[in-house]
């Protein structure tokens, strides 16, 4: 093998630059950063000494931004059972047995190189769930993409849908969910956020933590290359017009070998073998092996030599900064490495003790007979860096449209005409174009899909359902985020993401347990950028605490701008709720002829609607975020009380589909719910077009052949409720209009996309 090759080299053929403060620039280190490197060690570092610092405090590691305002997040509750920290959270769904999952970003690396990025996130995702012991049982990813007129677009959706299918399809596990959504914000930084949910016993899940010292450092997995070296540290600065340069940085991806490492570690973990173990992600061998002595409260003494290596004379900084895929680090239970050793090699992967633990809390590594790093552990962990950087809040003025809009023309015909220009523009179209090219359906355990047609399931809901094998229970899972409402208002905004994913796993059903997020913005450097971080956190700290929804794992991805110009603030929330007995989960399709159609959360006298920041708009006005107004704001307690009369309803068999009401509003979400059943409706109700397209929260739209008990439960707990009209036929009808056929809304909403990219 070629690491045994090359112990009689002689290291002094290997000419490493001069450590001075200009590299450490170079490598990402402030100037003050670099000083307090050398006040730490009380010398300069080497080369690979200064590598590891760079990429152990870069933004992508060490969250030096965003972790004093990431504290203010709940992340405790009576069903979880690990928050952030690990890596993934683990929440509690009875039997004993835990739901298991985290979301992160692949952005720069997917911008970079489309497929590689994508698949090698939708990778990396997978391992930090079944590092913890647990088997994926679903997959979700939240696409953020340019102005489809940019002329770089549709190269990025063709290859990162088929990065990313190319990946979940080969690994055996399903994609349930997501969301794609375009914006000239994203021309210059695409957004790739990818979520892994697995099933696991609670007896028998994983950590970091729990080495201690004279035990085994075991590496497992594939050889070490030289793709991704600085890959967390590209990812934790903005671009400029060389950002192809930055391709190497980028990790190759191989599921198959990957689902070869799934098998291998689940086998493995079934044993009394593991002490602890974790995935080698950003920064790779680095991050792995200081993570675990961190939380171990050890040292680390590795021989490079016996790390397994697909390239020849590869350095110490080479290894320790590669972000090479598929690969874990172990700590075994000492003696026990022959046992662990056979089960690797059936699977046809590597294996190799590469180390040992240390009483001693360094980070010492040596290679080709010399000494390369010795560092202490604590304070490459403790004393990285941590800013509270300035902000400055800004205010968007009242949309000076929103007043002549109630005047305008609101007959049925201009509606009607208003909701086909919606229903094909690319932020609402259909994006069946991209959901056939991944595999929703192996496992057998899909029950219904997020959003409309996307999969061969037969289901549409507003989450994903998954039904936990062996048991009754089912997951709901969503992701969510309107980047527009984050950046008129951060702080409503950031309610609004959190608010909006309880209400997709309220309309399935579930009972909402906790949220992972990939918090996603430009430069916080930028005072204004770091307003919208901060100022969203604590919109979605006030959420997460009223609906009793926390956070159990995440991500941060900043720097996401290229020459000065930053993306949206995208704060994406992935949701995950419980079904209790699938036989009473729900979809958004419309089911009978007959039916009386509802609207919860509305007044019935009301001939208003919130158009603030909406769809409307922004699609069918052309008004950019600036001039859109505020977004509409968000009332927790409402929230909280309608989703639970609607899981309510649900359980109690009174209602028969269920959609709640987000972009583009109440006509928008119905033509959705009638494409879904393929069944019409006819409204019977005349209202405005702020009615039909505002985006006011707290709202549902639902079916039920109960309407007298529907009607007393709503009175009776004081929410209010507007009877829209009846299901039946296969056309949207409004009140003096011709009717909408079907066949014509099909059409248009599922053209858009398959034209574009065709």
């Amino acid at each position: 093998m070629i690491q045994n090759a090359h112990k009689k080299i002689d290291p002094s053929i290997f000419h490493e630059p001069d450590v001075t403060p200009e590299l450490g620039q170079e490598y990402g280190l402030s100037p003050e950063e670099y000083q307090k490197i050398l006040a730490i060690l009380e010398r300069t570092p080497t080369h690979t000494e200064l590598g590891i610092f760079s990429v152990m405090w870069s933004e992508h590691c060490s969250y030096k931004t965003s972790r004093l305002h990431l504290k203010k997040l709940p992340t405790s509750a009576p069903w979880v059972i690990q928050g952030p920290g690990e890596n993934a959270g683990v929440v509690d769904i009875g039997d004993g047995q835990a739901a298991i999952f985290k979301m992160e970003s692949h952005n720069h690396p997917s911008y970079i190189e489309p497929y590689q990025g994508a698949a090698t996130g939708v990778g990396g995702i997978m391992r930090d769930v079944f590092t913890m012991g647990a088997r994926p049982v679903a997959n979700l990813n939240a696409l953020r993409f340019g102005e489809p007129s940019h002329p770089k677009t549709r190269h990025l959706i063709s290859g990162v849908v088929a990065g990313i299918a190319g990946y979940g399809n080969c690994m055996g596990v399903p994609t349930v969910g997501g969301e794609t959504q375009f914006d000239k914000s994203y021309n210059g930084n695409i957004l790739v956020n990818a979520m892994t949910v697995g099933i696991a016993d609670q007896d028998n899940i994983f950590y970091a933590r729990g080495a201690v010292p004279g035990q085994p450092v075991v590496y497992v997995g594939s050889k070490t290359g030289r793709d991704g070296i600085h890959g967390a540290t590209m990812a934790s600065a903005e671009f400029d017009d060389a950002a192809e340069e930055k391709r190497p940085t980028v990790q190759v991806g191989d599921p198959f070998t990957e689902k070869l490492l799934l098998e291998a570690c689940l086998e493995l973990m079934q044993k009394d073998v593991i002490v602890s173990i974790q995935d080698m992600g950003a920064a790779g061998l680095t991050s792995s092996s200081v993570e675990i002595a961190d939380k171990g409260a050890i040292g680390v003494h590795l021989d490079l030599d016996q790390v397994p290596q697909r390239e020849p004379l590869m350095t110490p900084y080479e290894i320790m900064l590669s972000e090479s895929q598929e690969r874990m680090l172990m700590i075994l239970k000492p003696g026990r490495e022959d046992e662990a050793r056979a089960i690797f090699e059936k699977w046809d992967l590597d294996f190799a003790v590469i180390g040992t633990t240390t009483t001693e809390r360094t980070l010492k590594l040596d290679m080709y007979g010399k000494t390369w790093c010795n560092i202490p552990v604590p304070p490459l962990v403790d004393e990285a860096p941590v800013y509270d950087r300035p902000m400055k809040e800004y205010t968007i003025p009242r949309c000076a449209m929103l007043d002549t809009l109630s005047q305008k023309d609101s007959s049925p015909d201009r509606i009607l005409a208003d909701l086909k220009s919606l229903m094909e523009s690319p932020n609402m179209a259909s994006k069946r174009w991209i959901w056939e090219q991944y595999d929703s359906l192996v496992m057998g355990q899909t029950k219904a899909s997020s959003g409309i047609a996307r999969t061969q399931s037969g289901r549409a809901a507003d989450a994903a359902i998954v039904k936990v094998d062996g048991s009754e229970k089912a997951l709901a899972l969503s992701s969510d985020c309107n980047p527009h409402y984050c950046y008129a208002d951060p702080y409503e905004g950031g309610k609004q993401v959190v608010a909006e994913s309880y209400r997709n796993l309220c309309a399935t059903g579930a009972k909402p347990l906790a949220v992972t997020n990939n918090l996603n913005f430009g430069n916080p450097e930028r005072p204004e950028i770091m307003f919208q971080l901060v100022k969203c956190l604590e919109g979605m700290t006030e959420a997460c605490k009223a609906l009793d929804y926390p956070v159990v794992s995440g991500n941060v991805s900043l720097y996401n701008e290229t020459n000065g110009k930053g993306i949206l603030p995208t704060p994406v929330i992935g949701g995950v709720g419980l079904i209790a007995d699938i036989r009473y989960s729900m979809d958004m399709a419309f089911k009978n002829d007959g039916e009386t159609l509802f609207l919860i959360g509305a007044d019935a006298e009301e001939d208003t609607g919130h158009l603030g920041q909406s769809l409307y708009l922004r699609e069918l006005y052309h008004l950019r975020e600036q001039e859109a107004g505020l977004p509409p704001s968000v009332n927790l307690q409402q929230e909280r009380l309608h989703g639970n009369i609607i899981r309510e309803l649900i359980e109690d068999n009174m209602i028969s589909s269920c959609h709640d009401v987000s972009d583009g509003g109440i006509l928008c979400a119905l033509a959705e719910m009638a494409l879904a059943g393929e069944t019409g409706c006819t409204v019977s109700v005349h209202r405005s077009a702020p009615f039909w397209f505002g985006e006011d929260q707290a709202r549902y739209l639902i079916t039920t052949n109960k309407p007298l008990k529907i009607k007393e439960k709503m009175l009776k707990d004081n929410i209010p409720f507007v009877e829209l009209g009846h299901t039946g036929g296969q056309s949207l009808n409004l009140p003096h209009c011709a009717p909408l056929s079907l066949i014509d809304l099909r059409s248009w909403h599922e053209g858009w996309l398959k034209a574009y990219m065709e």
